[in-house]
């Protein structure tokens, strides 16, 4: 293998309609010389693999893909629409390359299986015209000709399949079945099955067509132009053509082309789009705003900061594709399941076709007839897609409603949450403490206030910038600070006025021996009032102290009750003093562990995993080592490239609400993906006795294989229209019955 290639190659493949569509091209691929790590994504609709093109080239990659039926184009050409299915014999081979689509969506009757349908259809209807306008042998060579003609192509590409060392395909079995029914003299319900299984294929088609539809949207939510500011004049260009820096206009009711940062004006945003809140946001000079939100009342200036690939709405978007790479480990046991499934059904269908006359000398035509119907029942299509299916409308579901989940691995791990681990700072608090008290202790409450907004000149967490703004709204003169730096977890120093001057817990100023009995006092008493305390201190001198406090967010004890309700413990981690920690946890209402550096986050989470199945929620920034030792990290995140790049998901809306809503979600996919396993399987099962006893025959087996595929997608599907946020009575009940873990 060549390892000078580190990046993958990528093509977009159309055509795939189930997960049998998507292990034919991942089998057809990796069996060529020099391919690794191949990677088929069927909503994504994507081929991902890495390629020596010593041994294979890119044009071969394309060739077998062809082949098998499917089109394929690379990454950021015009997707290619699929070759045609129904060709009469002396036409046009359907292998051959088709020409490249202006896109990717077109009419059922226009596409592979459209088509296939259709010629199906119409050659069924010709062999009953002339049944009942002819009858005798006539009709009996009309029903052979119209199944000979529409198996053809399917004969054709099970050939391809098996040539690619696929032999166990719908296609092969579909094929054997028909022309093993021509055999025995039932030409009637073979042209019939033909039919059926070309309206199965559709179904299927039209069903993932609309899978995909709630990852499309999530795009189309970006309009297509933006009003470009150039100096006084204002013109209209593509708004994927807007590069950083540039000014654009959104009047009232327009669709923000571009994430950027308000330059001029004054008004309500509708983020709704993409993050869910269904409350205008007001947007202010300074202000970000996101690609696809609504401007509702009046004009904005907006400088854009982002780039069209690398929007927030773009990066969703990826999430969620990328996402399904991520495969559920139900998925991956389902597909090893599949691999010895059909070859199993195959084996017990030839048993029944040839034991029974062996054996006992019952009519061969019966038993071949029951064996064929059997093969039709052996590919494990619906088995194969109930869980990407799911898992699809999941993730789009969820990214429609601010919940981003990165695959269907965390959607399952999140389904068995029990025990749920809150950072209090941003996560369970608003994360904006404000400072309620200057307690000067050797000096002024101004003095004491000048030196600490020195020190934390420039800094970024929430109780440096609490403090410079109160600096700022109180008029202080800021002086220079030199040799700043940061003792993590704990606090910051800086030299100012040719002294070092510290601010940060109260331990670090008992650590230097400067604290005082007033000073424990006054900490003791602030404490109990549930607020944090900041000591400002230089050698031998405690100059004051600071009370912040933070307060939870609105919906915190309500998301916590609804939590506890599910059966679903919580409690909260925090860096905070155990007085400050216990104030905040009661005002909640969940338990709490306090005063803990990062380091003390990741054991205690070490400890809470032995016991219970741990989902973390912090605010993805400090919290990420403590987000990596849970089962399932959640970052708390308005689209910020932190939230959205680590951890397992994210909670675009930054409401404490969406961790049950989160839950809920990933508890009624896996219900659910079990609803379509208990499909796909129970309806195999019933229809292979009922087959062998023979009460059923081919066309009913054939509903079996397609029906249960489309049956299972249509289910798959409901999720689309599932509410997070909104809890079930039912399921609350159930749920809350569960023992809560130790």
């Amino acid at each position: 293998m060549n390892n000078d290639l580190a990046n993958p190659m990528e093509w977009t493949v159309t055509g795939m309609d189930c997960g049998a569509c998507v292990a034919k091209v991942r089998g057809a691929v990796t069996r060529m010389p020099g391919v690794e790590d191949v990677d088929v994504a069927l909503m994504a609709q994507r081929m991902r693999l890495r390629l020596d093109p010593a041994q294979t080239s890119p044009v071969q990659v394309e060739r077998a893909v062809r082949g098998l039926g499917f089109g394929i184009a690379p990454k950021g050409s015009a997707p290619e629409r699929a070759p045609g299915a129904f060709v009469l014999p002396g036409s046009d081979s359907p292998a051959e390359p088709a020409a490249p689509a202006p896109a990717p969506r077109q009419g059922w009757y226009s596409t592979a299986k459209g088509r296939l349908l259709i010629g199906t259809g119409a050659l069924l209807a010709l062999a009953w015209i002339t049944q009942l306008a002819i009858g005798g042998q006539v009709a009996h060579w009309a029903f052979i000709t119209a199944t000979l003609l529409g198996v053809a192509p399917i004969a054709r590409k099970a050939v391809r399949m098996a040539r690619a060392g696929m032999p166990f395909t719908i296609e092969m079995l579909m094929t054997i079945a028909a022309i093993g029914a021509l055999f025995i003299g039932a030409a009637g319900e073979a042209a019939l099955v033909v039919f059926l299984f070309a309206v199965g294929e559709m179904l299927e088609g039209l069903a993932a067509g609309k899978a995909r539809d709630g990852i499309r949207a999530l795009s189309d939510l970006v309009p297509k132009s933006a009003r470009l500011v150039d100096g006084a004049r204002i013109r209209d260009i593509p708004a994927a053509d807007l590069a950083i820096g540039q000014t654009v206009q959104v009047r009232p009711g327009d669709r923000i082309p571009a994430d950027g940062e308000v330059l001029t004006g004054t008004s309500g945003v509708d983020e709704s789009p993409v993050t869910g809140e269904s409350v205008p946001a007001l947007k202010e000079p300074g202000a970000q705003v996101f690609a696809g939100s609504i401007n509702a009342e009046a004009e904005l200036r907006i400088r854009v900061t982002r780039a069209a690939e690398d929007n927030t709405i773009a990066r969703i978007v990826r999430l969620v594709e990328e996402a399904e790479s991520a495969r559920a480990p139900t998925e991956r046991f389902i597909e090893r399941f599949s691999r010895w499934y059909m070859p199993a059904v195959v084996g017990v269908a030839i048993l029944v076709a040839v034991a029974p006359p062996l054996v006992t000398g019952a009519p061969w035509d019966t038993w071949i007839y029951r064996g064929l119907a059997l093969l039709l029942i052996g590919c494990p299509c619906a088995l194969v897609i109930s869980v990407p299916a799911s898992i699809a409308s999941a993730l789009s579901t969820g990214a429609r409603h601010g919940l981003l989940l990165k695959g269907g691995a965390v959607i399952e791990a999140a389904a068995r949450t029990s025990l749920v681990a809150f950072d209090k700072t941003g996560t369970l608090t608003e994360g904006r403490p404000r400072i309620t008290r200057i307690l000067p202790l050797s000096g002024s409450a101004g003095e004491v206030l000048r030196i600490a907004a020195a020190v934390e000149m420039g800094a970024s967490h929430p109780m440096g910038r609490a403090i410079l703004d109160r600096a700022e709204a109180d008029g202080i003169d800021i002086p220079a600070a030199t040799g700043a730096g940061a003792i993590p977890g704990k606090g910051a120093f800086a030299t100012v006025d040719g002294t070092r001057w510290s601010v940060g817990a109260p331990r670090l100023a008992e650590e230097a021996g400067v604290m005082s009995g007033e000073g424990r006092a006054q900490i003791a008493a602030l404490e109990a009032e549930g607020k944090t305390v900041v000591a400002v201190f230089g050698p031998g001198q405690l100059l004051g102290l600071m009370a912040l406090r933070d307060e939870p967010r609105e919906d915190a004890a309500s998301a916590v009750a609804q939590l506890s309700q599910m059966g679903v413990r919580a409690v909260m981690l925090t860096g905070d003093n155990a007085r400050t920690g216990a104030a905040i946890a009661g005002q909640i209402g969940l338990d709490h562990q306090a005063g803990l550096l990062p380091e003390d986050k990741v054991t205690a989470l070490k400890d809470l995993t032995g016991g219970a199945q741990v989902m973390m929620v912090g605010d993805g920034i400090n919290d990420a080592p403590a987000l990596a030792a849970a089962h399932v990290g959640i970052a708390m995140g308005s689209g910020t490239d932190v939230a959205l790049e680590t951890a397992d998901g994210a909670l675009l809306r930054n409401r404490v609400s969406d961790v049950p809503a989160l839950l809920r979600l990933s508890r009624a996919a896996m219900g659910n993906i079990h609803q379509n396993v208990a499909i796909a399987l129970g309806l195999k099962g019933v229809f292979l006795i009922t087959t062998v006893l023979g009460v059923t025959g081919l066309w009913i087996a054939i509903l079996a294989d397609t029906g249960a595929t489309v049956l299972v997608t249509l289910n798959a599907l409901r999720l689309l229209g599932f509410t997070p946020g909104k809890a079930r009575q039912g399921r609350k009940a159930k749920t809350a019955a569960r023992p809560l873990p130790a």
